[in-house]
């Protein structure tokens, strides 16, 4: 059976699992070697193509708060039905009073401050000037699938709504649109790669110079200016290990090996490796022990089978 977009329903549902599974397996992968020095992950594995372990707090295959984010968003969407945004405050609110075992610094700060949904972030951003960090963009694999049959328009608007929940800086409002965007051209089996300048016409004229700079194809992270806790540098990491690679295990490596905020910069790569590659991509060694808890939500563990429910739920919102 062929779909409205040319490719078998198939190949593009095994896509949209691929994004959804891929940032999940990114994040476990990459938690137990966060804020470690680069090539943490080929010293551990040199001769093998790698295989996830415990460390930094987190069981082996343990999730971390990037896809426990990101399934709070899926949630609301499916069981919502649409994209309500005071729902999806309430969430994470929920969770974040729930003592997860981590959590952002900036993104704790908005959603306990006790202001309503529409505010919180905004004035986090207005007294402290800083709100580029990449937890929006971290939290964007299951948006960016339920948006993806919408359109370019439409999924960006949802990205960049998304992300102010949180993060008040424009910056962090593009990132996560320019990534919604990035899976929906692999979800419609293009090469996102081919894509980019297309996608930065579509950015905000203020962050489109600074994501031209680090999405470039001469660009190295070496070359970045802040550190990949940032939203702009990590998603220029993420797409630099795409296009610097040939599949999803050598892109994983490629992301975890920069150190740094390893499990987001992974996160973002798997999504994006799993958008494009397709669920088939992703080791079985992998997936099998990939798990998560939501603090806040009875403490039920979803794992890789609840993931791939979510992500054939999200796909067919749009």
């Amino acid at each position: 059976m062929a779909d409205r977009d040319g490719g078998t329903a198939g190949a593009r549902s095994g896509r949209e699992a691929g994004a959804v599974v891929g940032a999940a397996v990114g994040d476990a992968l990459g938690a137990p070697y966060e804020f470690g020095p680069a090539g943490a992950f080929s010293a551990r594995f040199p001769d093998t193509p790698g295989e996830l372990v415990a460390g930094g707090g987190w069981a082996r295959g343990e999730a971390t708060d990037d896809t426990q984010m990101a399934v709070l968003v899926a949630e609301s969407l499916v069981e919502r039905g649409g994209l309500d945004l005071p729902d999806i405050f309430d969430r994470f609110r929920r969770w974040a009073a729930a003592d997860p075992k981590d959590i952002g610094i900036q993104t704790e700060s908005v959603l306990t401050s006790g202001l309503p949904w529409d505010l919180a972030a905004a004035v986090h951003f207005n007294t402290t000037l800083r709100a580029a960090g990449n937890g929006a963009l971290m939290r964007a694999s299951t948006s960016a699938v339920a948006f993806a049959r919408a359109g370019r328009q439409a999924t960006m608007d949802a990205g960049r709504r998304i992300a102010a929940l949180t993060h008040g800086d424009r910056a962090a409002w593009e990132g996560t649109a320019i990534f919604h965007e990035l899976v929906r051209l692999a979800l419609d089996g293009a090469d996102p790669l081919d894509g980019i300048a297309e996608v930065l016409a579509h950015v905000d004229p203020d962050s489109r110079a600074r994501y031209a700079t680090v999405l470039a194809p001469d660009w190295h992270p070496d070359r970045a200016t802040e550190p990949n806790g940032a939203v702009w540098p990590c998603l220029g990491s993420a797409v630099w290990a795409l296009r610097t690679t040939d599949g999803f295990e050598p892109a994983l490596r490629a992301a975890i090996d920069l150190g740094g905020d390893t499990d987001t910069v992974a996160a973002v790569t798997g999504g994006l490796a799993g958008a494009r590659y397709g669920l088939d991509a992703v080791p079985r060694r992998w997936t099998e022990p990939l798990h998560l808890t939501l603090p806040g939500f009875g403490g039920r563990v979803r794992r890789t089978a609840e993931l791939l429910d979510l992500a054939g739920r999200l796909a067919s919102f749009g």
